[in-house]
């Protein structure tokens, strides 16, 4: 299963979210994208084994994910102060793969009814949904 997590600026997210499936998932590769250096080097020191940076990066692991994990706003043109382009947007829009998305206050968009959570809350929710995807997709290989 190929799991990509993906960031922009500072990348505090996208850390978090590594850090808490590396937890859960010791042994799953995990691919890291950053919207630029700093971001993909947070998440690769927080335990991803390998990384891209920039939007041709983010067109193809997008291309090639199983599962997504990311900000809101990687699916929002010009979002994250301009970081994601409109292709960027438009990959992970597309993917045949399942998003997990995290709502962050730092979009500008707010998805009513969901709880404000602080981003460790938000990341731990997100690991909790792709832990539920991946026992999901073992039971569908596994079942006669």
């Amino acid at each position: 299963m190929r799991i990509v997590i993906m960031d922009a600026q500072g990348g505090g997210l996208g850390k978090l979210l590594v850090a808490g499936l590396k937890k859960a998932f010791p042994e799953q590769e995990l691919i890291c994208v950053g919207t630029n250096a700093m971001a993909t080097a947070a998440m690769l020191r927080a335990g991803a084994e390998r990384g891209a940076t920039g939007e041709n990066a983010v067109l193809l692991c997008a291309r090639e994910a199983d599962i997504i994990a990311a900000p809101l706003g990687m699916v929002l043109a010009d979002a994250m102060l301009g970081e994601v382009t409109a292709e960027m947007a438009r990959a992970v829009g597309q993917s045949r793969a399942q998003r997990v998305l995290v709502p962050v206050g730092r979009c500008d968009t707010v998805i009513a009814g969901t709880p404000r959570l602080s981003m460790q809350e938000a990341a731990d929710a997100a690991v909790r949904e792709i832990a539920k995807l991946i026992g999901d997709e073992i039971q569908k290989k596994y079942t006669p």
